[in-house]
């Protein structure tokens, strides 16, 4: 799309998307009144002073006095947007904005989005350790690979808040509650699958992990140049990683050959799965084609093979939406005041996530809504419990 000068910008409005975004979709709204002198004074200046030597005094008290134990940063360096890839800090707002809009909307948690002009791994992670004191919380988002590993280790280790990169455990949170129903509908566990996983991105990867985690029977992931295996030429050191924990089955060549009589199929890679292929796999296969817009395999063509088959889109059944899980895991962690979201956390939002299935589990319906009342309270509650088990929560 050619640039518009401003002056005439009130031509894109023509597209309700413009229309919808203009003036931004988020704003701050005071929660305290501020009605006479009385209210200013404690509002602000005198009464603020006493507030903040009390905070110099004890910095804990910054919890409770100040929004900080309730407020989220939503952090990206526009890398990877969406399908759009590299557009810059600028273009990323947009999704920034509509990921604070989320984050409110579905589990009254506070976010500011903040997108970084740099891209050098350790001016980003000296930037929001900087930028941390004012947030209860990070949450990294479209920051692309293998640079965004490091970036949010590096967070994790440096600071005492919850560091969560949603690209990667968002995802990987709503694909394993998925895949455990998907799992109990064709009467199977986790470890009865073998999966191929298409893509070795940041959710690739992390879908990977968690599905180690859960105890997946095996998992084989592929990238751009095939399989990833132990002894493969060219590895970087998170694929050096996962070819040492994935693939016990020591599968070489392409996702497609690897499919042949796999379980569970997991496309997060943009590229194509042939109908060959899905047919070529288990009797009761899962096929989980993520991609967006465009699925690795068109859904209609998959349900010819598969007997459930899941989507990142929301005009098909089983929409795998990071919106089911981000919300509530922040909302959950920072109700307790966590000082990291663990392994076991992002497990139990993925166990909550499935039961709020229960007994209405079909086909079409492995995944609860987004739009589903009970999904951000089951979520919170479990996030918040594991929180306490695993010893990070301090309330």
């Amino acid at each position: 799309m050619a640039a518009t000068p401003a002056s005439d910008s009130t031509a894109l409005d023509a597209d309700p998307a413009f229309a919808l975004h203009r003036g931004g979709k988020i704003e701050i709204r005071s929660t305290v009144p501020v009605r006479d002198a009385d209210d200013l004074s404690l509002a602000y200046t005198p009464g603020v002073a006493r507030v903040c030597s009390g905070i110099a005094d004890d910095p804990a008290l910054a919890a409770d006095y100040t929004w900080v134990s309730r407020v989220v940063a939503v952090v990206s360096d526009g890398t990877a947007v969406l399908g759009l890839g590299d557009i810059g800090p600028s273009a990323a707002m947009p999704v920034m904005e509509g990921k604070a809009l989320l984050f409110k909307e579905f589990a009254n948690v506070d976010a500011v989005p903040l997108c970084l002009d740099c891209t050098d791994v350790d001016a980003l992670v000296e930037t929001v350790t900087r930028l941390a004191p004012s947030f209860g919380g990070i949450n990294l988002e479209d920051i692309s690979a293998p640079r965004c590993f490091e970036v949010e280790q590096r967070l994790r280790d440096a600071l005492d808040i919850p560091v969560f990169h949603d690209d990667q455990h968002g995802t990987a949170i709503v694909v394993l509650a998925a895949l455990k129903n998907a799992a109990r509908l064709t009467g199977r566990t986790l470890g009865d699958l073998r999966a191929v996983v298409a893509g070795a991105g940041a959710s690739g990867v992390a879908v990977t992990r968690i599905l180690l985690e859960a105890g997946i029977g095996d998992i084989a992931v592929s990238d751009s140049k095939g399989l990833i295996y132990d002894g493969r030429d060219g590895l970087n050191p998170v694929k050096q990683a996962l070819a040492r924990d994935t693939n016990k089955a020591g599968h070489t060549g392409s996702t497609e050959e690897a499919l042949a009589g796999a379980d569970v199929f997991v496309g997060l890679s943009g590229s194509t799965v042939s109908e060959e292929a899905i047919a070529s796999m288990a009797p009761g296969s899962i096929v989980f084609a993520l991609s967006n817009p465009t699925p690795e395999v068109h859904p209609d063509v998959a349900a010819r093979h598969a007997t459930v088959v899941a989507t990142g889109r929301s005009d098909f059944p089983n929409q795998i939406n990071n919106v089911l899980a981000f919300p509530g895991v922040f909302r959950g962690a920072l109700d307790v005041r966590a000082g990291s979201i663990t392994e076991n956390m992002k497990v139990a939002a993925a166990d909550a996530l499935a039961g709020v299935v229960g007994d209405d589990l079909s086909a079409t319906y492995v995944i609860p809504s987004p739009f589903d009342e009970r999904v951000a309270p089951a979520v919170i509650a479990a996030v918040a419990a594991q929180a306490r088990a695993d010893g990070v929560a301090r309330l």
